[in-house]
């Protein structure tokens, strides 16, 4: 009974101060409470929406320390709504939200009303969302918290309340599964001051920083004590000349920052990836960055990959990359500790078809120091051609030497395979996609919608192959190709 009264005096509060304002705002008693939206709606500061089936929040919301809000994807209805201008929705405690596997719940913005995130500030428990659509917010703030996010699409954001999409700080976020599209800022970053360590697993930036400003789908500070780690993921740009893949700096030598990039595609951005600042150490494994190569000024960027190293801390092991199609194909600037493969062992990198002006700059090394390059593809078997396209000591004395012989003939060339098929353009927008398989052979693909339902199938034969989807809608889908007793699964959009 204590509890239905303190309810009941908590909802004549926040009804008051609403009935001033629409700034107004409702806190938690931090007692260690459960809240549902039911909940809410009966306090007064979320309204049910009976005729749209929507839950909306009509003010700002603090869940305080030890307090938390559970939102269940199977109680209807499956949609929350900041339904005035500029609210937040703080979390001090804990939240968690699950959508099904029929639904995903959808967290966003009216067309009526603008400007409303989420803000996660030193919450005292674990948050985790799972199976969510985000829409339309002004961004996600994790400041000290644990927060998760698993197989949630994060769309159209805005920047009016942060430059970026997901910004952390001293903090560890985890994204597995996810899809990070138009949004207007960067998808997921860090400051400069403050550590911390994603983990980014499995996910898809597709066309971020529609501003184009200068930014990179993914600008991260400098690591915490756990390893950054970026795998299995696709960062593709849309071709705006300021916006790059992936980039991580400690500029101002606040910690000691691990790094591992494995079997990622990063394509179609100013440049592909960029480590630089003090005591950075990178392991760089299995990746493809290709046809980076959307700066405008080549003496500003365009690097598939670029390590820019304040000293000898700036660390970096690279092994079975596929480096092509960019301006620069590898640049090592200032001061670094680059290996691209020692005699004991070999890197297995194919560095090829990098260059811009007519001349092709494969690996670039800008700095006095001399790098292991053993056992790479270059694209040719000439020796002589191979030295044309490496830039160091023998074209400027001042420069380190790089040893790169024995290198890989055309038939030792370790194929990467990473992905197993990629698909392009994506997002789908003339009725059809290109599909390609890492070799000719047999195989089934199904198209899914979200729901999990089976909306196409198809059986291709060719390592090229059309794939038509005029007949479904616009949407998010899920691609699977199941060949040569593998099944691997992409996700595309259809506009």
């Amino acid at each position: 009974m204590s509890k239905h009264i303190n309810k009941l005096t908590l909802s004549i509060v926040c009804l008051f101060f609403f009935a001033q304002t629409l700034n107004a705002q409702w806190t938690s008693p931090g007692d260690g409470t459960t809240y549902t939206l039911t909940d809410l709606v009966e306090i007064g500061c979320v309204h049910h929406d009976y005729a749209n089936s929507v839950y909306s929040i009509m003010t700002d919301i603090t869940i305080s320390a030890t307090d938390k809000l559970y939102i269940n994807g199977n109680d209807e209805p499956n949609s929350l709504l900041f339904n005035e201008n500029n609210l937040t929705l703080t979390i001090k405690g804990s939240m968690v939200v699950e959508g099904t596997e029929d639904s995903h719940y959808y967290i966003g913005m009216p067309v009526y009303a603008e400007h409303g995130r989420i803000r996660f500030e030193d919450a005292s428990e674990p948050n985790h969302f799972s199976r969510c659509d985000f829409f339309n917010l002004s961004g996600i703030q994790i400041i000290g918290s644990d927060v998760t996010f698993n197989d949630c699409n994060i769309i159209a954001f805005n920047t009016f309340s942060q430059s970026s999409t997901v910004s952390f700080s001293n903090c560890n976020p985890i994204f597995t599964d996810c899809s990070f599209i138009y949004n207007e800022g960067a998808a997921i970053s860090s400051p400069a001051n403050g550590q911390g360590s994603p983990q980014i697993v499995n996910c898809h930036f597709t066309n971020n920083v529609t501003s184009n400003a200068n930014q990179p789908q993914i600008n991260l500070g400098p690591g915490s004590n756990d390893t950054i780690r970026i795998m299995g993921c696709t960062i593709e740009g849309g071709g705006n000349n300021m916006v790059g893949g992936i980039a991580i700096a400690d500029l101002m030598g606040t910690g000691a920052t691990k790094i591992l990039l494995k079997d990622n595609i990063v394509r179609n951005n100013r440049y592909g990836y960029n480590q630089q600042g003090y005591n950075l150490n990178s392991v760089i494994n299995g990746n493809r960055f290709f046809d980076n190569n959307f700066e405008t000024n080549p003496m500003n960027g365009g690097s598939g990959i670029s390590i820019y190293g304040m000293d000898e801390n700036n660390k970096a092991v690279l092994r079975n990359n596929v480096i092509t199609g960019n301006l620069w194909g590898i640049t090592v600037i200032n001061a670094a500790d680059v290996d691209l493969g020692t005699e004991d062992d070999w890197g297995r990198n194919q560095i090829h078809d990098n260059g811009n002006g007519g001349v092709l700059y494969d690996l670039y090394n800008n700095t006095p120091f001399d790098i292991m390059a053993v056992g790479n593809y270059w694209g040719t078997t000439n020796g002589q051609e191979i030295e044309d396209h490496i830039f160091h000591q023998s074209d400027d004395p001042s420069l380190g030497l790089v040893n790169y012989i024995p290198f890989l003939t055309d038939d030792a060339v370790n194929e990467v395979k990473t992905t197993g098929f990629e698909v392009w353009p994506n997002p789908v927008s003339n009725g059809s996609f290109t599909l390609v398989l890492d070799e000719a052979t047999p195989s089934e693909v199904v198209i899914y919608n979200l729901k999990g339902q089976k909306v196409a199938s198809e059986h291709i034969e060719n390592k090229v192959n059309t794939i038509n989807v005029s007949a479904l809608g616009s949407g998010i889908f899920v691609v699977e190709v199941n060949h040569a007793e593998k099944k691997i699964v992409k996700r595309i959009i259809i506009e």
